[in-house]
C-alpha cells in the first residue's frame, strides 16, 4: 500500500503542473464551455491510456533512448508548435477552428476535441518518459499484473476526473463571463507558452 500511495501521490502532482494538456483542456472550456472541452479530457485520458499500457507491457521500443521514442517526441514537439499557432492565430474565436467549422453542431466541436484531445496528450513529449518512469518504481508483489491493471485504471481515471474538473472549474458561463475580454491574450500567452515548450524540447534532443 505505501508503494502505492508514493506512486500515486506522484502521478497526481505531476497533474498539478500546468502542461499542453492543461492550456488545451483551459481553452476549450472558455471558449466553447466544459461540454465540449470533455471531449478533450477524454481523449486526453485514452492518449494516457495507451501510454500506461505500454509501460507497464514493459515495451523497450519506448525507451528514452529508443529511436520511436526520439521520433515521437519530436512529432509532439511539432504539434505543440501548431497547437500554440493555433491558439494565436485564433485567439478570441470561439474554438480552435476556422470560420467554417466553428458553425459545427456541438457533437462535431465535441469530437472534434475529443481528437485534439488525444492529440495531445499521444504527443505530449513528458507522457512517454512519465509513465515509464513509474513502471519501473514498481517491484515485488505489486510488480504483478493485478496491481499493473489497479494502477492503470487508477491512473487512468484520475487523468479523467481532473482534467473534467479543470473544465466544469474554467468553462462555467460565470468565469468565461469574467474571462471573456482576457481570453485573447491568455490564448496568446498559453500559445506562445506551448510555442516555447517545443522548442525547449527540441533543443534538448539535439546533439550536443
Amino acid at each position: 500500500m505505501q508503494q502505492f500511495l508514493l506512486i500515486a501521490a506522484a502521478h497526481f502532482l505531476a497533474l498539478l503542473s500546468p502542461g499542453p494538456d492543461f492550456f488545451l483542456v483551459a481553452r476549450t472550456s472558455l471558449a466553447a464551455g466544459w461540454t465540449v472541452a470533455s471531449g478533450a479530457c477524454l481523449g486526453i485520458a485514452l492518449a494516457n491510456g495507451v501510454f500506461i499500457v505500454t509501460a507497464f507491457a514493459g515495451f523497450s521500443a519506448l525507451r528514452p533512448d529508443s529511436p520511436l521514442f526520439i521520433g515521437l517526441q519530436l512529432a509532439g514537439c511539432l504539434y505543440l508548435l501548431y497547437l500554440g499557432w493555433l491558439f494565436i492565430r485564433h485567439a478570441g474565436g470561439s474554438a480552435l477552428q476556422t470560420p467554417s467549422a466553428q458553425r459545427q453542431p456541438q457533437a462535431a466541436s465535441w469530437l472534434r476535441a475529443g481528437a485534439m484531445g488525444f492529440a495531445s496528450g499521444l504527443l505530449n513529449p513528458k507522457n512517454a518518459l512519465f509513465y515509464a518512469s513509474l513502471a519501473a518504481m514498481l517491484s515485488g508483489p505489486q510488480a504483478s499484473a493485478g496491481w499493473k491493471l489497479v494502477y492503470g485504471a487508477w491512473m487512468f481515471a484520475v487523468v479523467l476526473l481532473w482534467d473534467l474538473l479543470v473544465a466544469l472549474a474554467i468553462g462555467n458561463q460565470s468565469v468565461r463571463q469574467r474571462f471573456s475580454r482576457a481570453l485573447p491574450w491568455l490564448e496568446r500567452v498559453s500559445g506562445a507558452m506551448l510555442i516555447l515548450l517545443a522548442l525547449a524540447v527540441i533543443a534538448a534532443l539535439l546533439p550536443g
